[in-house]
């Protein structure tokens, strides 16, 4: 079974900007918190994923991509509004691979960045403008962003 262990942390400096970027494009068939079921279009490559229940920074994830317009076409006809629209940066820090999301649409203003890691207890060094920890906060899961914006906080 596929396994996602991943912390997730607000953002408060700028320094991540340079670092390289794709524009994402996702929306949601399934927002159960039991799973949740995703479509994504990232850069010219769709994806299709499926992810279990969090427990502490873990949860079941399987991802598959598929055609890009067979992604396009569940995001405009099957797909849960709003659709979540970021650019995803790419920071490489201490060995580890940081994604940092700059959202946009009704979740404009928010920017999070996450972390994998290999094992729930793996030490980490935190970025300079790492802000706080957000890790079990399900305000900030895209699945949840849809129902409730940032912009309606």
């Amino acid at each position: 079974m596929a396994q996602e262990i991943e912390r997730k942390f607000l953002v408060t400096g700028d320094d991540w900007r340079s670092a390289p970027a794709t524009t994402y494009r996702q929306g949601y068939l399934s927002t159960a918190r039991e799973r949740t079921v995703r479509v994504r279009v990232a850069g010219d490559k769709g994806f299709l994923t499926i992810k279990g229940i969090s427990t502490g920074t873990s949860r079941s994830e399987f991802e598959y991509q598929i055609p890009p317009a067979d992604a396009e076409a569940m995001l405009a006809d099957l797909c849960l509004r709003p659709l979540i629209e970021k650019r995803r940066h790419l920071v490489i820090y201490a060995g580890l691979t940081w994604e940092v999301d700059e959202f946009f649409g009704d979740n404009a203003g928010l920017v999070v960045a996450e972390v994998e890691l290999e094992t729930e207890d793996q030490k980490i060094e935190l970025p300079h403008w790492i802000g706080r920890e957000v890790t079990g906060d399900r305000r900030y899961f895209n699945s949840s962003l849809i129902a409730h914006p940032y912009r309606s906080w």
